[in-house]
């Protein structure tokens, strides 16, 4: 009779949890349902703002998903070799700290979204991706750059479109 009765309170149990994972499912996708909505509506806002500020924007749904996809126009800054190498290693120091310094202030202010060196010696020494309305709000900013001003490097810029909020993986 105890094996029984232990059967059957384990069986209840099982019962009881199911029922309640089955409850939190049924909530979890209310709730995913409602976020979507909240996600779309501020996909759609968003993109209304942006196009108020003079971005260039477009949307597509994605196939799988049927997610509605924000694109963005941002600008990718290439940082070439420049002509003028001939800084000896104290003022070559000097500008890298306030080369940094200026990639800095352009990530704190909004107006770049990544920045960094390539892993080779080549002539494109890094990039910056501007998130900024115009290509020439992007140039000025990166040609404001200690090292473009100094001549030791230089500035190509190319517009570049991204999933907006999308992240590196």
């Amino acid at each position: 009779m105890k094996k029984l009765t232990l059967v059957a309170a384990l069986l209840l149990v099982l019962v009881a949890c199911k029922n309640q994972n089955h409850s939190h499912e049924s909530e979890h996708k209310e709730e995913h349902h409602k976020n979507y909505d909240d996600v779309k509506k501020s996909a759609a806002l968003l993109k209304k703002e942006l196009t108020e500020k003079g971005f260039k924007v477009f949307d597509y749904v994605d196939e799988k998903t049927q997610d509605t996809i924000l694109m963005q126009q941002y600008y990718i800054a290439f940082l070439k070799r420049g002509e003028n190498r001939s800084q000896n290693e104290e003022e070559t120091k000097a500008l890298q700290k306030a080369h940094l310094t200026h990639l800095g202030k352009m990530y704190e202010l909004g107006y770049a979204d990544i920045s960094g060196p390539f892993g080779d010696d080549g002539d494109i020494r890094g990039i910056t991706i501007y998130n900024t309305p115009t290509q020439q709000m992007a140039d000025s900013l990166a040609n404001a750059d200690p090292m473009v001003k100094a001549g030791r490097l230089q500035i190509e810029i190319h517009p570049w479109w991204a999933a907006k909020g999308f992240h590196l993986r």
